[in-house]
């Protein structure tokens, strides 16, 4: 696997962690691959009962790769979710490459524990909505940062957080790009519990689970799941193009630009079409 990503596996609890901490585990192209490869590995393994999901160093995900947005304000959008390889539709999938770094974590049968630290920024965010719970540090940053970039979300976050802090709440998060910490999380449904170790407690909870009936425990997990779901597919599909649609256009690249020069941004009143 590439190295992106750790996968220890203990008594049926897979220890999941985020191997790029002196990035502050940013995703790039091959962060993508390796969430997406270890996700299909532990779904083919039928050992594995639970799942722990954090990041190594002073952060859970600081959002994607920071290089990707200083080529855009250049005009190069060569780093971009839709131009760097990674929004490409494999055959069989309602999701691009990365929608299915989250989405392969939601679609795992069993739990998936999420142990967030440090900053959840853009994608970290969105890894951490598509796992079934959130254990949180009290002072943990997190943030629906997209629209810093004058972008809407496209890792799936659009289809998945409305059902944990309501449609409003959710609105509110995407439009201000505002951060939330550890507390409000939790208030807001956000985040499961606050915890002063999230991944030791994670740990110990998903050992817990894992002593359960696995066959019980997938059984609740495709009920709650199933009472909540929609049309992911056409979800996913209106994700990518509405983010397909801003990418590039001139009020985009302003905002990049404007927070690489430390300005405030001044937009133009385009039609863009729809």
């Amino acid at each position: 696997m590439t190295k992106r990503v750790s996968i220890d596996i203990d008594n049926g609890v897979a220890d999941v962690r985020l191997d790029r901490g002196e990035k502050m585990n940013a995703m790039d192209g091959p962060m993508f691959a390796a969430l997406i490869e270890a996700s299909e590995e532990l779904a083919s393994d039928p050992t594995v009962r639970a799942v722990v999901l954090s990041g190594n160093g002073p952060s859970w995900c600081a959002g994607l790769d920071f290089s990707g947005f200083q080529a855009m304000a250049g005009d190069d959008l060569g780093g971009s979710t839709a131009t760097a390889g990674i929004g490409r539709i494999e055959e069989g999938r309602i999701t691009h490459r990365a929608q299915q770094a989250v989405w392969g974590w939601h679609e795992l049968p069993v739990p998936v524990i999420a142990a967030v630290h440090g900053v959840a920024f853009g994608a970290g965010i969105q890894l951490a909505i598509g796992c079934d719970l959130r254990l949180v540090h009290a002072d943990v940053r997190m943030s629906v940062l997209e629209i810093r970039w004058g972008l809407s979300p496209d890792m799936t976050c659009t289809q998945l957080l409305p059902g944990l802090v309501g449609s409003d709440v959710a609105k509110e998060l995407i439009w201000t790009g505002r951060e939330v910490g550890g507390e409000e999380a939790v208030r807001i449904g956000l985040a499961t519990r606050v915890c002063d170790d999230p991944l030791g407690d994670a740990l110990e909870l998903a050992h817990g689970i894992a002593g359960r009936s696995p066959h019980a425990i997938q059984a609740g997990k495709r009920l709650i799941d199933g009472a909540a779901s929609n049309d992911f597919a056409e979800g996913f599909a209106l994700e990518r193009q509405e983010i397909g649609a801003l990418i590039g256009t001139p009020n985009q690249v302003e905002s990049v630009r404007a927070f690489f020069e430390n300005r405030s941004p001044e937009y133009v009143d385009v039609d863009i079409g729809s």
